[in-house]
């Protein structure tokens, strides 16, 4: 089975009690969704929380940093010392970063959760339904509110996402020409230098985004599609802020589906893409988000729950998470097959 998303190497490292926790960056739920995927915990804080700098950017209005382990104290702990300003990265904010574990009070009595109605959306398996509503209960057990919610751009979240990230890509990943920087395969002459080095150190999935980036960029296409996407954005994050003025924090799933097979839908980019549909308008919105394992699907596998917080509240989102942990009691672990 696949680990998840680009940080899907770091969720299978901490799984797999290699590790006590592992970076990872999260674009569009590189952090959340392999968390998933393979049982632990991982929160994208908010967009300039923490320093990019030194990681190669895929697209830079979107990329964040951000901690997996297997338990939310851990991540609180990861976070705190991940969480700060850094003068050599230029969306870095410069705020102080509180004690996120003096903020796991474990109570979230009073607390506003919103669940959207929106994220009822058609592909989703049942049993991750299932799983969203009794994670609904156990936060109504646990004291708080639950709010119906409406997010109504959320529709356009993924085909703008698709187009944001992939232009700034192309931008970003022009520089590995093997000239400058990387990967370097010798041509015959320049250009076929530039040819054979992109076509030999990118893979198909990256190829595909260049193509789609350069494609929106260029004249004539600019403004109907990458400023599109750009004005749908800002609207989406308009939902949240709206939707912020109601609740403390927003519940939804991580995925809508368990982790698939190695190559199930590799040939399919549509159906690899909307495996990011619940994670990807928390990252247009540049919020807080983070999944928490809750429960083993009818196959044994890892589902997660995932919360969405407001900025720079991501102790308040640890909080909630805490709690939302040990209501779920989730203690599955990976068994390793014999002669592995």
């Amino acid at each position: 089975m696949v680990p998840g998303g680009s940080s899907g190497g770091s969720a299978a490292s901490v799984a797999a009690n290699s590790v006590l926790g592992a970076t990872g960056t999260d674009t569009g739920g590189s952090i959340r969704q392999p968390a998933a995927f393979c049982g632990i915990t991982g929160i994208k804080p908010t967009y300039g929380r923490c320093s990019r700098w030194g990681v190669v950017a895929f697209a830079s209005s979107l990329d964040q940093a951000g901690p997996m382990t297997r338990s939310v104290r851990d991540c609180a702990i990861m976070l705190e010392a991940m969480a700060g300003y850094d003068k050599k990265d230029s969306t870095s904010i410069n705020r102080p970063v509180p004690s996120y574990q003096n903020e796991m009070t474990g109570s979230i009595k009073g607390k506003r959760i919103g669940v959207p109605k929106e994220y009822r959306v058609d592909g989703t398996s049942d049993e991750i339904i299932k799983l969203w509503e009794q994670g609904i209960e156990w936060m109504r057990d646990a004291g708080a509110e639950i709010v119906d919610i409406s997010l109504p751009h959320t529709k356009y979240a993924l085909p703008a996402y698709y187009i944001v990230a992939p232009a700034e890509a192309s931008s970003n990943l022009a520089r590995y020409d093997g000239i400058r920087y990387g990967h370097r395969v010798e041509g015959e002459d320049l250009n076929d230098l530039y040819c054979k080095t992109r076509a030999d150190g990118f893979g198909d999935e990256v190829q595909r985004r260049i193509m789609i980036g350069a494609y929106v960029l260029s004249a004539g296409f600019y403004d109907a599609y990458y400023n599109k996407a750009r004005q749908v954005r800002t609207l989406i994050a308009n939902d949240f802020k709206a939707a912020f003025g109601q609740v403390d924090a927003i519940l939804t799933p991580t995925a809508p589906t368990p982790a698939f097979g190695d190559n199930e839908i590799q040939d399919d980019p549509i159906a690899m893409y909307l495996n990011d549909v619940f994670t990807v308008p928390a990252s247009l919105a540049g919020l807080p988000a983070m999944s928490v394992p809750a429960g083993l699907s009818n196959d044994g596998l890892p589902l997660g729950l995932h919360l969405i917080g407001q900025p720079f509240e991501e102790g308040e989102l640890l909080n909630i998470g805490g709690v939302m942990e040990k209501a779920a009691a989730f203690s599955a672990k990976p068994q390793l097959r014999a002669g592995a």
